[in-house]
């Protein structure tokens, strides 16, 4: 039983765990935010090489 108590009441491993919730924290939203731009950009490029394609039209 003072096994678990001890084990309870430590704290040397807190700050690693709290370290890397940060890290994957800001990693998904890295991940999200690049994500979201890859298909920003993608959709720029599409309206970009349409309006190359017809530049006759001038709907550009």
């Amino acid at each position: 039983m003072t096994f678990f108590k001890n084990l309870w009441n430590d704290q040397s491993g807190a700050s690693a765990a709290e370290y890397a919730l940060i890290l994957a924290i800001v990693g998904t939203g890295i991940a999200a935010a690049a994500f979201t731009l890859g298909g920003a950009i993608t959709g720029a490029m599409g309206t970009a090489t349409n309006c190359i394609n017809n530049s006759q039209t001038g709907n550009c």
